[in-house]
């Protein structure tokens, strides 16, 4: 139930009205979660949580059903093949590679937006990878803290 819980809280932040300026600075909350749990329970949030979840934010967000899952389910392969090693990062070396992760996301949903004839056009498009970067180490403080005190493993 934990991990649905902050799944759920990421979502509704994802869709949190902003002020017009700051859309493009909104961080990728449900994947910096996913890229969480990935890296910290990898038996238990994997490929097929990653899927399932991109559905619902397809769903939710109105975009073409199975975008968010095929970005969301690459990165997270990713992130399990990769988990022993992240662990290990410091928390700047891991902000570092969670950029790098967001940035393969948003890659991802261009390429498929532009498919589709909707790529976005405006350059702030990329700034979530650095505005996630700079997040990254509060939220993983508080998802660890939050994961030892319901004993998640």
């Amino acid at each position: 139930m934990g991990i649905l819980a902050t799944l759920l809280i990421a979502m509704a932040l994802a869709i949190l009205p902003m002020p017009a300026w700051t859309i493009w600075f909104r961080p990728a909350w449900v994947l910096m979660v996913l890229i969480y749990w990935g890296m910290s329970v990898p038996h238990r949030v994997s490929v097929g949580v990653a899927w399932f979840t991109g559905l619902v934010v397809d769903l939710m967000s109105g975009t073409v059903l199975g975008e968010h899952a095929l970005a969301y389910t690459v990165v997270v392969y990713l992130v399990g093949r990769l988990h022993m090693r992240l662990r290990l990062y410091p928390l700047t070396q891991q902000a570092l590679t969670v950029f790098m992760l967001v940035l393969l996301y948003q890659l991802i949903i261009y390429i498929v937006q532009g498919f589709v004839g909707e790529a976005p056009s405006h350059h702030f498009y990329w700034m979530a990878s650095l505005s996630s970067m700079l997040l990254w180490p509060w939220l993983y403080i508080i998802l660890r803290d939050y994961r030892r005190w319901l004993r998640i493993a």
